[in-house]
């Protein structure tokens, strides 16, 4: 598909002597929304201003016609003004939003979106890192559907869940007392069962790890151990907000979230051991039944 280039920028380009420049717009999942260039000045245009003094460059720009995805590498300095390094370890700039934007810098309103897309892999260095840019052909080389499988592929909570994690039966609010390893040991937990939090999430409230959440990997008592330490220093008063886990198994479903109407497994799949048995008398009945008792 053709991209259609604004009367004025058309001239513009004609001319034989341009002004053109490179922008990204990065709109991260948490909504912040940044601008760069790689021009030497900042450009505002749209509401954002590009910054100059990221230092960003990019490889290449390549696109091609079908379905091919469209990749390039942009190089940035890790700097605590644009990005810094503690955001790109959190996750931050994961699956981010990128617009591509090629801008006349001495008239910003003659501008053109060369490709959108999203962040893969992110490298980083001492001082700088590496953002693989994707284009939205990328989104239909994704895998889609669904598994034939005993445990739930459910998310805990979404549309076809339907737990209500926002209930205080499942959710738990409090503050952090220590931290030991790195891992927060949050306060007021004590009430709640051993392993009730276990394959759950803890997102921070408050702190340096503010908006970020973890996967717990277990919960005994008032200890809380996560699957990975957070980058941000774990201290005292920190706020978090913790949410019951579920192993995705029908007994789990049905004991703790008394929630087998919408449980999304196939529990009575038989397995490998099963399919290889022979009909004896007396023991494993082969009528075609559930297996489930």
């Amino acid at each position: 598909m053709t991209k259609a280039v604004p009367s004025a920028l058309q001239t513009h380009l004609s001319s034989g002597a341009t002004t053109m420049a490179l922008c990204w717009k990065v709109t991260r999942q948490d909504g912040l929304v940044q601008g760069f260039t790689e021009h030497d000045c900042d450009l505002t245009f749209g509401g954002t201003t590009y910054i100059a003094r990221s230092g960003f460059t990019a490889t290449a720009v390549a696109q091609s016609l079908g379905l091919a995805v469209d990749n390039l590498d942009v190089d940035g300095a890790i700097s605590a003004d644009t990005i810094n390094e503690d955001d790109l370890a959190s996750g931050r700039y994961d699956d981010a939003e990128v617009e591509l934007i090629w801008v006349n810098w001495a008239d910003v309103s003659q501008r053109l979106t060369m490709s959108r897309g999203n962040i893969g892999e992110v490298k980083r260095q001492e001082t700088a890192f590496s953002a693989e840019f994707r284009s939205l052909v990328n989104k239909l080389a994704q895998r889609t559907g669904r598994s034939y499988q005993r445990t739930c592929d459910a998310i805990l909570g979404d549309s076809r869940c339907k737990v209500n994690l926002a209930s205080s039966t499942y959710r738990a609010t409090g503050t952090v007392t220590s931290a030991a390893g790195g891992h927060p040991v949050p306060g007021g937990l004590r009430r709640l069962s051993d392993g009730w939090v276990r394959h759950g999430r803890i997102t921070f409230t408050s702190g340096n790890n503010s908006g970020l959440s973890f996967e717990v990997k277990s919960h005994t008592g008032a200890n809380v151990t996560l699957w990975e330490v957070p980058p941000g220093a774990v201290l005292s008063s920190d706020g978090f907000t913790l949410t019951a886990g579920c192993k995705q198994d029908w007994e789990t479903c049905r004991d703790k979230f008394s929630n087998l109407a919408n449980f999304q497994g196939f529990p009575d799949i038989p397995g490998q051991d099963y399919i290889q048995k022979v009909a004896v008398q007396g023991e494993a009945v082969f009528d075609g039944g559930s297996l489930r008792t």
